[in-house]
């Protein structure tokens, strides 16, 4: 079991089990602020191991966050930049957002997917004006090596910038005092010009719903040069870990690296709000987005989970979800995140069945073999109706079943 104040798995910028894991990924970028700390910093692991998790007081940092006097680092988040003249019609010609037209300080995001639509790169980018800077923690390696194979005679240069710049992250602002070179503002959960929500809450809405938790908590992220921090510290600002973000991610329902496997879909986390573009023109995976929202559902859904916290435990991120099926209990999906809020409680974000009835049960099953139970509160919803109508069947030219 994971401890409930850091009960979230380090974010891995690997790919996903059974992929080769290139040594470099495997580079720890020391933040610019780790030292000095306050005393009570307690740092992660492997790929978090330069980045505070808490500073001993999770739930109150959480807190701190929210009412936007915080400041939370987060060295681990790698920075690219695309500079040249090509640069937003390449972009636009090869991930899922329309990119060809962006103005310059206006912030999005895209992905890049296989084939068969399952994502494999996740870009945070804002332009501004003469480079395209992007945020990256998922198989960053992977997705440089993609961009920069796709560049052929287009003019489009692309750098890795991580050992130079980081990052930080608050709600709402940055503090004033910190030197600031590109600021992110997170679209989520607003719906894109372009983009559909598959939110049960706001499900055919051109807008977010009034009571989408998303809207509580507008996220920044500034992208900061290493040097610019010489002579500042953590002491300088009231620092959040990194758990505390995780924690308001979660409850905005906002989908995240933990909730990326090898198979997952955008429709499946709801990731067209803000990061795919519906009518622009084709890339790689278009055409498996298009038939799932124009003919299909996704195989599974993201789910909000409250789970029971009266025995003060949490189950691991990555826990087989169970549910009764067919008169037995049998696993139904992943736990994907888990924290402890300072407001809600106990929760988590699962990607389960998509056919797994909303009012079901869900429980846990712990190291001890005791289990924890949780309820759900949907985010995507089981069932969304197709936004186009298919031609009827001509049956001069199509005699199929015309007997029956």
């Amino acid at each position: 079991m994971s401890d409930p104040v850091s009960p979230n798995p380090v974010p891995s910028d690997s790919p996903s089990p059974g992929e080769e894991n290139p040594s470099a990924e495997a580079t720890v970028r020391r933040s610019s602020l780790a030292r000095p700390l306050s005393s009570t910093a307690v740092m992660g692991a492997g790929v978090l191991s330069e980045t505070p998790l808490h500073y001993g007081a999770s739930l109150r940092e959480q807190r701190v966050l929210e009412e936007q006097d915080g400041l939370v680092d987060l060295p681990h988040l790698r920075v690219l930049r695309l500079s040249g003249p090509d640069r937003l019609t390449w972009l636009n010609s090869i991930t899922t957002q329309k990119i060809d037209t962006l103005a310059p300080g206006v912030s999005t995001e895209t992905l890049v997917l296989d084939p068969n639509g399952r994502i494999e790169g996740w870009l945070k980018i804002v332009d501004d004006g003469e480079a395209l800077w992007a945020i990256s923690e998922l198989n960053t390696d992977q997705t440089l090596d993609f961009l920069r194979k796709m560049v052929f005679m287009m003019r489009v240069e692309i750098d890795d910038l991580s050992d130079d710049f980081q990052c930080f992250g608050a709600v709402t602002a940055l503090p004033e005092k910190l030197p600031v070179t590109q600021l992110w503002a997170d679209p989520w959960p607003h719906i894109g010009v372009g983009s559909a929500s598959y939110a049960q809450i706001d499900l055919g809405l051109e807008v977010a719903g009034t009571d989408h938790p998303g809207l509580e908590t507008p996220f920044v992220i500034g992208i900061v040069k290493r040097t610019d921090l010489q002579g500042l510290s953590a002491k300088d600002f009231s620092m959040a870990g990194f758990d505390a973000w995780e924690a308001l991610r979660i409850a905005a329902w906002r989908p995240g690296r933990s909730e990326i496997d090898h198979k997952a879909l955008v429709g499946e986390l709801d990731l067209l709000r803000t990061a795919v573009h519906l009518a622009k023109g084709c890339y790689r995976g278009q055409e498996a987005v298009a038939r799932v929202h124009n003919l299909g559902q996704p195989p599974r859904r993201l789910t909000f989970v409250h789970l029971d916290g009266s025995g003060h435990i949490a189950p691991d991120p990555g826990s087989d979800v169970l549910a009764e099926v067919r008169g037995s209990q049998r696993s139904v999906g992943t736990l994907s995140s888990v924290t402890v809020h300072w407001q809600l409680g106990p929760i988590g974000l699962a990607v389960v069945k998509r056919n797994l009835s909303p009012e079901a049960e869900l429980s846990f099953e712990m190291s001890d073999g005791d289990r924890v139970v949780g309820a759900q509160e949907t985010i995507v919803a089981p069932v969304r109706e197709h936004e186009r109508v298919l031609p009827a069947r001509n049956k001069d030219v199509d005699m199929r079943n015309q007997n029956r």
